[in-house]
């Protein structure tokens, strides 16, 4: 009797035939995955094409020959790869320190510029003056502002260059970043807010624990971004004398009488900054992909 129920089941389970997709999906599943290989061939295709011209034009052109020699020699860039690298590794210094600041800053910023209530009106002006002075002054004449001024005052003792560079970095990238950062406060729907509220939290526990973390996940592709254009930026501490990668391409430039150390500093700042603008470049899809979920585009 027990065996009967076992086979019983068995055929009522164990037998069951597995999903298939239908003749009709199946042929629309070829028909993309054609079109996906097609579509990769001509991409590729299209890119060597383009690739070959943009060759062809560069390497026949009467003076390629002196830009080769000046721009792109293989001698003076093994050459002078040791001291750039060199000079790179301050700038990767001063970059962590100045974004650590500018994360920390630039949040207050924000902070106080989303506070409510007329009692904090002067915090807001100040915050709003802040952001709209240092988003309007260019960072090289920061960079010679506090670099040069500050020192003049006799307030602080010595400190190398790096230091000041990465004050007015810390100075000009605020700006920008406290306003990422309350655009994405203000993003967040009340509603949230007025739910924190109601369950007991205080101001400072609801922006922490309900608005922040939402509004740093909305604005993450952009900060990312604004990072990106740090790592460039970040060489101009060089104006100040910090020996970074800049300086020491110069230097070796003047030793050589050849531009090709300014085109390998240049190199090494694209190998710096290429995998965070992937990361962007995937969080933002991630983004795209998770709020378009469900629906036909």
């Amino acid at each position: 009797m027990t065996d009967t129920i076992d086979d019983a089941a068995g055929s009522a389970h164990g037998d069951r035939p597995t999903w298939q997709p239908s003749p009709v999906e199946q042929g629309r599943r070829a028909f993309r995955k054609r079109q996906t290989l097609r579509s990769v061939l001509i991409s590729a295709l299209s890119t060597l094409v383009l690739a070959a011209l943009l060759a062809w034009a560069l390497v026949g052109s009467p003076g390629w020959a002196e830009v080769q020699q000046t721009f792109f020699d293989p001698e003076v860039a093994l050459a002078s790869l040791p001291r750039i690298l060199e000079g790179l590794w301050l700038n990767v210094q001063v970059l962590v320190a100045a974004s650590i600041g500018v994360i920390v800053f630039a949040l207050i910023l924000a902070t106080l510029r989303t506070l409510r209530g007329p009692v904090f009106f002067p915090l807001r002006v100040l915050a709003a003056g802040y952001t709209d002075l240092f988003r309007g002054v260019p960072l090289l004449i920061v960079l010679y502002l506090v670099g040069f001024g500050i020192p003049g005052l006799d307030f602080f003792p010595r400190m190398p260059p790096a230091f000041w560079g990465t004050i007015a970095l810390i100075l000009t990238y605020s700006a920008y970043v406290s306003e990422v950062f309350r655009a994405g406060i203000e993003a967040v729907h009340p509603s949230q807010r007025l739910a924190a509220r109601s369950l007991g939290l205080s101001h400072g526990q609801t922006m922490r624990r309900v608005v922040l973390p939402q509004a740093l996940r909305n604005v993450t592709p952009a900060l990312m971004n604004d990072f990106v254009a740090m790592q460039k930026d970040v060489g101009l501490i060089s104006v100040l004398g910090a020996v970074d990668a800049v300086r020491a391409a110069q230097i070796e430039t003047a030793h050589f009488f050849n531009f090709t150390p300014y085109v390998v500093a240049g190199l090494l700042f694209v190998l710096l900054a290429w995998p965070t603008i992937r990361v962007t470049d995937w969080l933002s899809a991630r983004m795209r992909a998770r709020e378009q979920v469900g629906s036909v585009v």
